[in-house]
This record gives C-alpha cells, sequence and structure tokens, in this order.
C-alpha cells in the first residue's frame, strides 16, 4: 500500500463529507457561518475523521450512516480548536498556517462560531437516523418472510449502533472527557505537575476525541465487544502519543512546520511531558506507545494495514 496516496484519498474524501454538511449562507447567521467554514476549511491533518473511516472500513462498513459522523466529529475538533486559541486560553493568532478565527473575526464572533459548530455538530450526526434502512414498511409480496426478518434486524441493529454512537458523540468532548481535561489544564497551568496529572489532561483534552472517533467507527460498523475493547486500547496509546509529539514538536519544529507559533507551550507557562521527561525519552515513550498499539492491532484479524501505517505516521510527522 502507498501510503501517502490512500491517505490523500481519505483525506479528500473526508473534506468532501464536511463540505456537503456545512450549513448554507442565510440571513442574518452568515457571519458565524463565514466564520464556521473559514476554520474547518483551513485543512489540517483530518486525523480523527480519518481514524473513523478507517476503523469503520475495516471492520467491514461500506454504507454511508458513518458520514455524518465523520463530518460532526471534525465539527467538534474545529470548535475546540476555535476557543484553544481565544485570548482567554491559548491566545494564539495562527493556526494551520493561518490567522485564528478570533484574529479575522473578533473575540466574540469566534466564540459563537465554535458554539455553533458545536451545536451544529450533533444536527449533524442525528441525520444518521434518516440513512437508516427502513425494513419495518417493507410490503412487497415479492420479499419473503425470512428476508423481511433478517432486513428488520439489520434495522435495529444498526438504529442501537447509532444510539449508541451518538452517546459516545455527547459524551467523550464533554465533562468527562475532552472538556474535562481543558479544565485541568487550564486550573494546572503554571503549577508543578505530577505525571498522574498530566496524564489525566492528556487523556482527555486530546484521547478523548481520538477514542470517540476510533470507537465511533467501530461500533458504526457492528464490531464484537470485544474488538470495540481493543480499538478503545489502541485508540488511549494514539491519543497519548499523539499529545506527546506534540510537545516534542513545540520545541523542534520551525513555525512553518507547524503553522502556528512554536514555543507556546513555555510561552503559557504549561508544564509537557517533555517538560517533564526531556526530548529523548518522550521520542522514546511515543514509539512504545505507537508499537503497543501496532500489536494490539497485530492480535485482530483483518487487514489493519492501513491504520498500522498511519500510527507510524503519527510518530514521523512534524507538524
Amino acid at each position: 500500500m502507498e501510503f501517502k496516496e490512500e491517505m490523500s484519498r481519505k483525506v479528500a474524501y473526508v473534506d468532501t463529507v464536511i463540505s456537503e454538511y456545512m450549513p448554507q449562507e442565510e440571513s442574518f447567521q452568515k457571519t458565524v457561518i463565514d466564520a464556521m467554514k473559514y476554520t474547518i476549511s483551513a485543512g489540517g491533518k483530518r486525523i480523527r475523521p480519518v481514524l473513523m473511516q478507517a476503523v469503520y472500513e475495516y471492520f467491514g462498513g461500506t454504507e454511508c450512516i458513518c458520514e455524518p459522523f465523520i463530518a460532526a466529529i471534525e465539527m467538534i475538533h474545529t470548535y475546540s480548536l476555535i476557543h484553544d486559541d481565544l485570548p482567554a486560553l491559548d491566545n494564539d493568532d495562527y493556526r494551520r498556517g493561518r490567522k485564528t478565527a478570533h484574529v479575522v473575526y473578533g473575540e466574540a464572533m469566534a466564540i459563537l462560531a465554535g458554539d455553533a459548530l458545536l451545536n451544529y455538530a450533533y444536527e449533524t450526526a442525528s441525520k444518521a437516523f434518516d440513512l437508516i434502512p427502513e425494513s419495518l414498511w417493507i410490503e412487497e409480496e415479492r420479499v419473503s418472510d425470512e428476508d423481511k426478518f433478517k432486513m428488520l434486524k439489520i434495522e435495529l441493529e444498526t438504529r442501537k449502533n447509532v444510539e449508541h454512537a451518538m452517546n459516545l458523540l455527547a459524551k467523550l468532548p464533554g465533562i468527562y472527557g475532552m472538556i474535562g481535561g481543558q479544565v485541568a489544564d487550564v486550573e494546572l497551568t503554571g503549577t508543578r505537575l505530577s505525571d498522574e496529572q498530566l496524564t489525566y489532561i492528556y487523556e482527555n483534552k486530546t484521547g478523548a476525541l481520538i477514542e470517540a472517533s476510533m470507537l465511533i467507527g467501530a461500533i458504526l460498523a457492528g464490531a464484537t465487544d470485544a474488538d470495540v475493547k481493543n480499538i478503545q486500547d489502541v485508540a488511549y496509546d494514539i491519543g497519548m502519543a499523539f499529545q506527546i509529539q506534540d510537545d516534542i514538536l513545540d520545541e523542534t519544529a520551525t513555525f512553518e512546520e507547524l503553522g502556528k507559533p512554536i514555543h507556546s507551550d513555555e510561552k503559557n507557562d504549561k508544564v509537557t511531558y517533555v517538560t517533564i521527561h526531556g526530548i529523548e525519552e518522550s521520542k522514546e515513550e511515543v514509539k512504545r506507545l505507537s508499537n503497543e498499539a501496532i500489536t494490539i492491532l497485530d492480535s485482530m484479524n483483518g487487514d489493519s494495514t492501513f491504520l498500522k501505517l498511519l500510527v507510524q505516521y503519527l510518530i514521523h510527522r512534524t507538524n
């Protein structure tokens, strides 16, 4: 498999899905929709929706029922970036090589754009219910009772999976996930963090949305409970490795590579994994976590080639 080509194909697919689900400019809300689109169209690696779609495919998902969730997870991620960049939090003027929303549209409109993306994410994800095949209403005489029963079973299982996915999408970005991690990050900034505190922040602020992405992909595809647990473990490793690699890049990359200010953690008086353990030990931990994720994938049935290459890519990324 040529990873770069496959990754480009998946990112292009994700971009198309997001574009199709974004709202159209209308009347007095046009400015906030412009701000939403400005930020979400800035590109980025689309890691979360790509992970969701890759896991969905890995477990045999073939229908479009995953697409509303693909768009929704990136909307939620983008809202979190808009709010992270605000003067009250990280106060960053650049993201993905472009001026941030509050610089372009003002702080008030940036807050509203973040709020709008979060709300619209759930409106978008709920559209998956409209994509569930409605076997209950099959009346054609040519369809046997046995086939009708099979279709009804598929419908009910699919509805159950979509409901489960909606629950995860509601919980993991919230106070028991991403927001909880963000709260700890804000309150503990400037203090000497323990490994336990730092792990909590990373598990939730960064890891929760990656976990949501991968679990939703598995659940919508009808993965078994055992497989869902394996994917949860893989997601944990990826989330932790991803954030530690971010810490490393904040110290070693250039502005041109990152598309945002470097040494921002130091500027904001934040303790990171690199602060506690140093660059070299941090790199080794990224490798360890990534290798652990690959080992779990190797233990599962199915072709996990792309997922393993994606994990490797995340280790060696420079932005």
